[in-house]
This record gives structure tokens, sequence and C-alpha cells, in this order.
């Protein structure tokens, strides 16, 4: 899952929102420099992931993707469940996509003194250019797989890859669909 994935999984409370959505830029096991709703926003974070990483489904997809993206299958599958999400918005959740986002942003905007750095520099970019609607068309897609090319080493690789959505479009849809109700079910079974 990549940001709409993490920021649709996280709840209510609006700290665990916050820990969850800057989880990637926290390195390390001692949370406690982190408010405790924080702190549980970055081990949901980090549960979602290892869920993710060893899943059948997902290794399906990254299977898939491996001739396009290489090491980066896994990074493009995330921006595939997010597009998956997003295009399919009004059946998994009652608030609309454009509220969902935009009160999200807000959100965000309001505790981004408690992200490190490097979140804090990427989540103007993230508002100015809507990237969470924009995850519901293939060319926002496109857009989010260039943009990371850019950022990580050897990231070349990520560019164009949404074409392999495309060209299995009903396979990584049936797959995103039903990854994410399992994933839902684990949560709420992690949190009984």
């Amino acid at each position: 899952m990549n940001f709409l994935g993490h920021l649709y999984l996280s709840g209510d409370d609006p700290l665990v929102i916050v820990g969850n959505f800057m989880a990637d830029s926290v390195k390390g096991r001692d949370l406690s420099r982190h408010p405790e709703a924080v702190q549980r926003g970055i081990v949901l974070h980090r549960t979602i992931d290892v869920f993710t990483d060893q899943h059948p489904i997902t290794l399906t997809g990254r299977d898939r993707l491996r001739a396009h993206a290489g090491k980066y299958a896994g990074v493009a599958l995330d921006v595939f469940y997010d597009h998956v999400l997003a295009a399919n918005w009004a059946a998994l959740h009652p608030e609309p996509l454009a509220d969902f986002t935009g009160r999200m942003y807000a959100l965000l905007q309001a505790h981004q003194h408690l992200m490190p750095e490097a979140t804090r520099h990427m989540l103007p970019y993230m508002v100015r250019y809507d990237w969470l609607t924009s995850y519901a068309r293939i060319e926002g897609i496109g857009r989010a797989l260039e943009g990371l090319s850019r950022r990580v080493p050897a990231g070349g690789a990520l560019s164009g890859a949404e074409r392999v959505l495309e060209a299995h479009y009903d396979d990584y849809r049936a797959e995103g669909l039903a990854f994410v109700a399992e994933l839902e079910r684990h949560l709420r079974t992690q949190a009984a």
C-alpha cells in the first residue's frame, strides 16, 4: 500500500493517521520520542507493510511487474494498489474520495510539526498536486511512478510501469480488491 492505502487503513484517530503517514521516514525501533498515538500509527504502518510484503496475492502482482520494474516491483505494486483503491473508492468508503483526501491534507498539514523533515518536505507537493485523488487515473499513477523514479537510486525502472497496470488491469483490480479485504480482516484480528 502507498499513501492512500495507509491513510484509508488508519482509522479515525488524527495522531494514528499522522504516524501511519510518516512511518517510512521513521527509522529504528525506539519510538519513544513520538506521542503514543503517533507510535501506534507507525506500528500500524509497519504491520501493514509486513503483511503486504509476505502475502501471496502481492507476490503474484510483483512477479508480473518484475520484468519491467526489477527490484522496485513492490514499490510499483504499492502505487497500483492505491490506484485500485482510488478508482473503486465509492464501493469501499462512505466518504467521497475528494472529501476524504481534502480532510487528510488538512489533518496532515495541521500536524506536520510532528513529522520527520523528509515527510514535511514532501507534504506540500502532495497537497499542491493532489497526489491522492490523482491516483484514480492511470495518468496520475504514471506521474507518481515518474516522480519516484527520480527520487530513488537507479529508479528508472519505475518510469512507465503504469503500462504493466494497463496491460493486466483486470488482474490487478481483482487482486487489489481481494488483498485490501484480506488486509482489513488481518488488521481487525490484530486489534482484537
